[in-house]
């Protein structure tokens, strides 16, 4: 490995305006993370103009305040990361812009990176622990994102299944919703179920057998039917507190049925491809459910990492750009945004 290789990382493809410098692709001098959870939370979700905005006004004194943070200049950064795709399309193209002016600027090379890859690389920066070994198999739950990647070496992919509907953390936030709780719906779904009882109701797992793929929509679907056949007069879409429905136990069974098909494909899917280790990465890895679930049930090491790099940062970004800055990778200044970029090794 490189000694003393810094990289600047700047991630803006969704609702978090993020920057970060990075040494040898595991050391953090600096993450810096402005959040727009606020902006966000009347909608119930991400407004994709709101967002946009909202980067476009903060992106300069994040990416300011990360080099100041790590106490260097750009005299002192090898090349620049910037998330590429997937992701909001305007939220992306902010970023993307942020790190062209900068390179053209300094003369840096600037290296477009894929967000999913960005999170697969979030526990090389836990510096506590070994680097992971492979053959990997990393369980990405993040956003609109839930994919099983089998990772054989650094910067090599193999996608083995993914969401065929709706992803693991767009079904918290429309679950959390559909029972009156606040927006981002992981939190809110996690603090609700833990008075509840998990096997209160039986909600459907969609096991998809014979494939890696996954499908919350009839788990949804499956906990609106409840609701309305407790509250008939439900409107839907209508976001507010909801007297006499079991909440608690509501959260839970939804919560329960999410984590048991997440683990029991992840950990099948490890043995199938002799996995010596399961990483488990983006927003939905925080659930402390899952967490747990995963610790009592693998036979194999699972790494999730802390929960700042859980959700979406920079410095998984700058992690990234160290190995493709190694690997020879450097991108042209006409790259445009890739909104749907798939993970491809």
């Amino acid at each position: 490995m490189s000694e003393g290789t810094r990289i600047l990382g700047i991630e803006t493809s969704c609702d978090e305006t993020a920057a970060a410098v990075v040494e040898n692709g595991r050391r953090i001098l600096s993450s810096v993370v402005a959040s727009q959870v606020k902006l966000h939370a009347p909608y119930g979700g991400v407004f994709p103009e709101v967002a946009s905005r909202a980067h476009v006004e903060t992106i300069y004194r994040v990416v300011e305040s990360a080099l100041s943070q790590a106490h260097v200049g750009l005299e002192s950064i090898d090349a620049i990361a910037v998330t590429r795709g997937p992701g909001l399309p305007g939220s992306l193209v902010v970023g993307l812009n942020m790190a062209k002016g900068l390179a053209l600027a300094s003369g840096l090379p600037m290296l477009g990176i894929n967000h999913l890859e960005a999170h697969l690389y979030s526990i090389w920066l836990v510096q506590d622990e070994p680097e992971p070994a492979f053959p990997l198999l990393g369980l990405i739950v993040s956003g609109g994102h839930t994919e099983l990647v089998l990772m054989q070496d650094h910067l090599t992919y193999q996608r083995l299944g993914g969401t065929l509907d709706d992803a693991a953390g767009e079904a918290f936030d429309k679950v959390a919703r559909l029972l009156g709780l606040a927006y981002p719906g992981g939190p809110a779904i996690q603090q609700a179920a833990e008075g509840g009882d998990p096997q209160a109701y039986k909600f459907p797992r969609a096991w998809l057998e014979g494939t890696w793929d996954f499908s919350f929509s009839g788990l949804k679907t499956a906990v609106l039917r409840e609701v309305r056949a407790q509250q008939p007069d439900l409107q839907a879409g209508v976001d507010a507190p909801r007297p006499g429905l079991p909440i608690a136990d509501l959260a839970a069974s939804f919560q329960a049925a999410v984590v048991d098909v997440l683990v029991g494909k992840t950990l099948a899917a490890a043995q199938a491809h002799d996995a010596q280790l399961v990483l488990v990465a983006g927003g939905v890895s925080a659930n402390r459910a899952l967490r747990e679930a995963f610790q009592a049930r693998a036979k194999i090491p699972v790494r999730v990492p802390p929960m700042a790099l859980c959700t979406d940062n920079a410095a998984m970004v700058a992690a990234v750009g160290h190995w493709r800055f190694l690997a020879g990778q450097r991108d042209a200044l006409d790259i445009d945004v890739l909104p749907t970029w798939p993970l491809e090794g």
